[in-house]
């Protein structure tokens, strides 16, 4: 049975320039993903990598992939993999982001897409479980500039 696609949408109370800044500026990756920065010349095409502290020290690739699609503040699809140190067939287990911004009023839409799913792919679950509390994360990051304590 094929895997369903993973989509959320959620409403910021900030701009489209302060919410995709979360994504793109490397200070922030670090505040939301886990102390990783976002490398990447965002080309289309261009290979990027989210680095940062974790099982191979500070330069841990967590997930790489190559940029799909890249519009500043609005559109960003790009392939994802599970970094090497995670996944020995982290080359086969490709799925694909796509997330989009769109102003609503005073608001910025964020609407991400996390589809492509191989059959059995083992961070499936997980990923369920994630994306919420990074997506909530942004939220939060971008209204106050602070991050919510998980208890990690």
């Amino acid at each position: 049975m094929p895997l369903a696609d993973l989509k959320y949408e959620l409403y910021i109370g900030a701009t489209l320039e302060d919410v995709w800044s979360i994504f793109t500026v490397s200070e922030k990756t670090k505040a939301i993903f886990f102390g990783s920065e976002f490398r990447s010349t965002n080309e289309v095409g261009a290979p990027y990598q989210y680095v940062g502290p974790g099982n191979d020290g500070d330069e841990t690739v967590h997930v790489y992939g190559t940029v799909l699609a890249y519009e500043p503040n609005r559109l960003m699809s790009y392939t994802e993999h599970p970094g090497p140190s995670y996944r020995e067939n982290h080359a086969e287990l490709e799925t694909r982001i796509t997330l989009s911004l769109e102003t609503v009023g005073s608001c910025t839409k964020l609407t991400l897409v996390n589809d492509q799913w191989p059959d059995g792919h083992p961070s499936y679950e997980s990923t369920q479980q994630s994306w919420p509390m990074i997506l909530s994360n942004i939220k939060t990051y971008a209204e106050s500039g602070t991050t919510l304590d998980f208890g990690w």
